[in-house]
């Protein structure tokens, strides 16, 4: 799995300008998706041919500087912990400030690679006044200008180059499934509700990933590995509800896993941060099955009461709402099998390859009876399609104009793929080609 790079540094400094700068350059090339930013504080990068998560701490904390400064220790002590490598940002405007140095004293401490970015220089006066961070003590800085770009390509050259090599991937090959959400929410529970009293287990083995507490597992005659996330956790002094906290953490076990079962605890809703984990599944293109736990504490007299929660979810996700939604009580043991049966058919779903003759006597009648829109008076004429080799569902229409085909016809396509060939709770990728 790719390696976490998180960037640190007091407000107004530029994180989130480079941020957006390295995201929206891989994006343009590679991630041609509509709507998968919905998390502006995470992203995909790839710097030659290198790919890491790259998380801007900074949009986690709202409120006053005072708040920040409060906030800032744990912000950073997380990404010390969690990520492979740190940028350090400073502002060369502002010079070393009091915060500047309480974060440094922090990042001194640290084995894994410190990277300390002077931004805003974009002129040679800038670049001789940023020798004062020498005093911080964290050694060789690089000078960047987040707003053009200036400088950013010898500071990734050297991140790259200092990031650790992936790490293996499981022998086993087994399916793995992470359950995932915010604390809290019943993620234990639900696992030790599911693996204390049955004897399906195989046997427990250690996690490839950091300290994630790997159990395999087999049910309805299906073996996969389960990953608790909460066994991921190390330091105990970080407050739980910290939501850069919940991120970080989804972040290296949504990354390892085939399917995510993101558990909701229904008292407190669907919010933000429960769908900043959804879309982070969503955008790692991996199997997703929502758990809404503690339903058994909710007043559900009134029949309705279930389906409202359930339309709300489909609301807050769309336009990915093909997504199964099962209401769950880890405490009453009522339908975690359900759930587990549920991401079993979801990875069934997600690893489906569908024969090329198939799809095209299938999708070409479609498309034939609803053809893509004319643009500018040409009209575009599908006359192939497949489904990419990839470990999850990518389909490709060769087409005659395929830079006129738009956003409203690839979900046409996207919700004719899904009715026919059942591709419920799985993120699905359609490409338009000139043949």
């Amino acid at each position: 799995m790719g390696a976490i790079v998180a960037i640190v540094g007091r407000p107004n400094v530029g994180k989130s300008t480079f941020f957006n700068r390295l995201i929206q350059k891989r994006e343009a090339i590679v991630d041609a998706v509509s709507g998968v930013t919905r998390d502006r504080h995470y992203g995909k990068c790839d710097w030659n041919g290198v790919e890491f998560s790259l998380i801007d701490t900074g949009g986690y904390v709202v409120g006053s500087d005072d708040i920040f400064e409060a906030e800032i220790d744990k912000q950073v002590e997380l990404a010390i912990d969690e990520a492979d490598a740190i940028i350090f940002m400073v502002d060369v405007e502002s010079g070393v400030t009091g915060m500047d140095e309480e974060v440094a004293t922090l990042l001194r401490k640290v084995r894994k690679p410190v990277f300390l970015a002077v931004n805003k220089v974009d002129n040679s006066s800038r670049n001789d006044n940023a020798v004062e961070f020498y005093a911080l003590g964290l050694g060789e800085y690089y000078t960047i200008a987040s707003i053009n770009g200036s400088g950013t390509g010898e500071l990734l050259d050297a991140l790259v180059e200092a990031l650790p090599e992936k790490e293996e991937e499981d022998v086993s090959e087994l399916p793995r499934f992470a359950v995932v959400g915010r604390p809290n929410a019943g993620k234990s529970s639900f696992i030790n509700a599911l693996i204390g009293e049955d004897r399906y287990i195989v046997t427990d083995i250690a996690g490839t990933t950091r300290d994630a507490i790997d159990t395999r597992y087999k049910r309805f005659g299906f073996e996969f590995n389960l990953i608790d996330t909460a066994g991921i956790r190390r330091k105990a002094k970080v407050k739980e509800d910290l939501e850069f906290y919940s991120v970080m953490r989804s972040v290296r076990a949504i990354e390892y896993s085939d399917i995510c079962l993101l558990v909701v605890d229904a008292s407190r809703g669907f919010d933000a941060q429960v769908q900043n984990i959804f879309w982070l599944a969503e955008r790692n293109r991996k199997g997703i099955v929502i758990l809404v736990n503690k339903w058994d504490l909710i007043d559900n007299k009134e029949s309705n009461t279930l389906r409202d929660y359930e339309n709300h979810i489909r609301r807050e996700i769309a336009p990915f709402t093909d997504v199964p939604v099962v209401f769950i009580s880890v405490k009453n043991k009522q339908r975690i099998f359900k759930a587990i049966e549920t991401a079993v058919e979801v990875f069934k779903n997600r690893s489906k390859k569908i024969k090329t003759s198939v799809m095209n006597d299938t999708m070409l009648p479609i498309i034939e009876r609803n053809p893509p829109p004319a643009y500018k008076g040409k009209y575009v004429k599908i006359k192939y399609c497949m489904q990419l080799p990839t470990p999850q569902p990518q389909f490709v229409f060769f087409c005659n104009l395929p830079q006129y085909v738009k956003e409203p016809y690839k979900r046409f396509i996207e919700n004719k793929l899904r009715s026919e060939f059942d591709f419920n709770g799985v993120p699905i990728t359609v490409y338009f080609r000139k043949k």
